[in-house]
């Protein structure tokens, strides 16, 4: 797993410099004249505003944290809903769960990666215990060397109905070498020749090209990485945050609604 990277500090600058203010305009600002009892006329001059916006930020610093971390989850929300399709629709049979869900969890996963291999059992008790939950997996290679390989099979048996069997298998087997690769795909009744042609043909790596393209739209770090709602998470975050993400999401599609 790979941490979140953090903004630089230019990028910052750049996010702040108009953003900032009119956050904290609406909110610091408001509270500087809500506590004057008698605003003066000069107050409503743009000069001055930026003066009690100035002076507010000064005498609480505390609140640009907060401002930086709304900002960037307003933008991050708005990059999954640019591609909440894409993501969403799963690649022929690469999910499990609700057939017609009211939720929607997409699992960016490498067969090579340990933490994504740690999630499984908080994925499996989600799915168990919400019956309007589906997880659509996205098959992100990028660690090892064999993990392209093994995520050109997972999409054969992901054609066949037989995606969670070899996900699951690939996953105990520890490994992504070709021969693990080949022996799970045996052992789940995949095509042994197709199997091996798919092992190595990147005739069908649109899929996986497109997976990449998302996951680099949502300024992905590393796997797993989890998207929910209007949430992105990256790494084995452990079954209560996402469980939180799934209730929010759901708790969002029904104020919609309303």
């Amino acid at each position: 797993m790979t941490d979140r990277s953090t903004l630089p500090t230019a990028s910052r600058r750049r996010l702040l410099a108009p953003s900032l203010l009119a956050l904290l305009v609406a909110g610091g600002a408001a509270v500087a004249f809500a506590a004057t009892d008698k605003p003066t006329p000069a107050m409503a001059d743009r000069a001055a505003i930026e003066a009690v916006v100035h002076d507010y930020i000064l005498a609480h610093p505390e609140i640009i944290p907060e401002a930086i971390k709304r900002l960037q989850a307003r933008e991050m929300a708005q990059k999954v809903a640019e591609n909440r399709a894409e993501l969403e629709t799963p690649y022929k049979g690469a999910w499990e769960g609700a057939a017609q869900p009211d939720v929607t969890l997409v699992a960016f996963m490498d067969y090579a990666c340990g933490f994504c291999r740690a999630s499984l059992p908080d994925l499996a008790r989600l799915v168990k215990e919400d019956p309007g939950l589906r997880i659509v997996y996205r098959e992100l290679p990028i660690i090892a060397e064999g993990s392209a390989g093994a995520a050109r099979v997972s999409l054969l048996a992901a054609e066949g109905g037989k995606f969670m069997a070899f996900h699951k298998a690939m996953y105990a087997a520890g490994d992504v070498e070709p021969a693990t690769v080949l022996k799970v795909a045996g052992r789940i009744g995949l095509d042994p020749v197709k199997a091996q042609a798919a092992l190595k043909s990147k005739a069908s790596d649109a899929p996986i090209v497109e997976n990449v393209r998302l996951a680099q739209a949502l300024d992905a770090t590393g796997t797993p990485m989890f998207v929910v709602g209007d949430q992105v998470f990256t790494g084995a975050v452990g079954y209560e945050a996402l469980k939180t993400a799934i209730a929010e999401a759901r708790q969002g599609k029904t104020a919609n609604k309303g």
